[in-house]
């Protein structure tokens, strides 16, 4: 079935030089306690994570890994569930128990950095004089923007995507560096079949509904391909996406890893109508990786991930998605390829983070963030390139 591909591993694909340029960092890395890493399926954090763990093993990095389940990273890796609660995502306690069990490990580690991808982790950071960095990846909003203001006081944050640091101008960023995939595991195909693809979860944030309507406009096939496994989930895809499933759309269900990277690869373009703000959607990298093109809703990072014109077509308005579908044809799929290639491959994320956090460990102002008391130490504090103290996590 597929065709004209060029499989994993293709040396077209040029990868970034990399150069030590200081001794090995002692990094703890806190993944959510939701999937493994890498994910089987859905999990864009965890595979991100997952991506980001190797690379930094790979320069020679000291990594413990802080997460639920197995490892399957190459780090040292502590575990603070024998198999992830997925069953229970949304709830608070599986979160809460999480950040606790990761704060008695931490509590018995000499690092030199830490990097909290979690929820609940960051409210026990304050008192740590350790350098801790805390990756937003949802939404500077609401409650949320006030959570981040109050950590922001004792931690470092790094935002995923310009348009979602622009939209908290009042916290102090410590920098921004952009989810990544790594591009030579991804299979390109040149010649495209004739289905349009929507790959996400079940929800009116994603709207497969509307991906649906507008590959039917267009009088093209659809696959939709999601994570439908929690309630409200359940209840969007039978009251919005299940009437609108026949004979040119079809319900693929949760896709898993092999199975996204053959779908991506072979579809038309992919249909990506959001109805929020994302901060950063990894589905369209990782399409235009593949040289599938992506007709996407003008709204969060979207302009910032995807070139309007060259690796896709961006809209304001749901009713011009069916004709930018028709002309995803025009696009050329090796400069989606090259984009996210020259863009949003894991070696230019890892040395993001890297940078981060050398700085951090040289209290230096970064992102306009000016050092605070409890936030970094001073420069005079410790050697440079590293602190050598053991990590005494205090409760707030």
């Amino acid at each position: 079935m597929l065709k004209d591909v060029i499989a994993p591993g293709d040396v077209r694909v040029a990868p970034t030089r990399y150069t030590p340029a200081r001794s090995p960092l002692r990094i703890a890395l806190v993944a959510p306690p939701w999937f493994e890493l890498p994910p089987k399926g859905y999990g864009g954090i965890e595979a991100m994570l997952f991506w980001l763990v190797q690379g930094l093993v790979a320069r020679g990095h000291d990594v413990t890994l802080i997460g639920a389940g197995e490892d399957h990273t190459g780090a040292r890796f502590l575990p603070t569930y024998a198999e992830p609660p997925t069953a229970k995502l949304g709830q608070s306690f599986p979160e809460v128990i999480h950040a606790l069990t990761a704060t008695e490990y931490l509590d018995e580690l000499e690092v030199d950095v830490l990097h909290d991808h979690t929820l609940a982790g960051p409210l026990l950071l304050r008192g740590t004089r350790i350098p801790a960095i805390v990756t937003s990846h949802g939404p500077i909003t609401g409650e949320l923007a006030e959570y981040y203001r109050m950590i922001n006081r004792y931690a470092r944050l790094v935002a995923i995507s310009e348009f979602q640091r622009t939209r908290a101008p009042h916290l102090q960023w410590a920098g921004m560096v952009h989810n990544a995939i790594p591009v030579a595991e991804y299979p390109f195909q040149a010649k495209k079949e004739e289905f349009v693809l929507f790959l996400g979860r079940m929800s009116a944030e994603k709207s497969p509904d509307l991906a649906i309507k507008a590959a039917r406009a267009a009088g093209r096939e659809i696959v939709v391909a999601a994570k439908c496994n929690e309630p409200a989930e359940h209840e969007y895809f039978e009251q919005r996406v299940r009437p609108l499933l026949g004979p040119d759309a079809h319900w693929f269900g949760e896709a898993d890893s092999k199975q996204k990277k053959e779908l991506l690869a072979q579809a038309h373009c992919l249909v990506f109508p959001i109805q929020w703000d994302e901060p950063f959607g990894i589905v369209m990298v990782e399409a235009m990786a593949c040289g599938t093109p992506v007709v996407a809703l003008r709204r969060g990072s979207v302009p910032e991930v995807v070139r309007d014109g060259l690796t896709g077509w961006i809209r304001d308005d749901p009713a011009k998605l069916p004709a930018a579908i028709e002309r995803a044809g025009e696009l050329d799929p090796w400069r989606c390829r090259s984009w996210v290639a020259d863009n949003f491959d894991v070696s230019g994320m890892v040395s993001g983070y890297e940078a981060i956090f050398r700085r951090a460990l040289l209290a230096l102002p970064v992102g306009g963030l000016t050092p605070q008391a409890g936030l970094t130490e001073s420069p005079g504090q410790a050697p440079a390139g590293r602190v050598r103290r053991s990590l005494k996590v205090q409760r707030a």
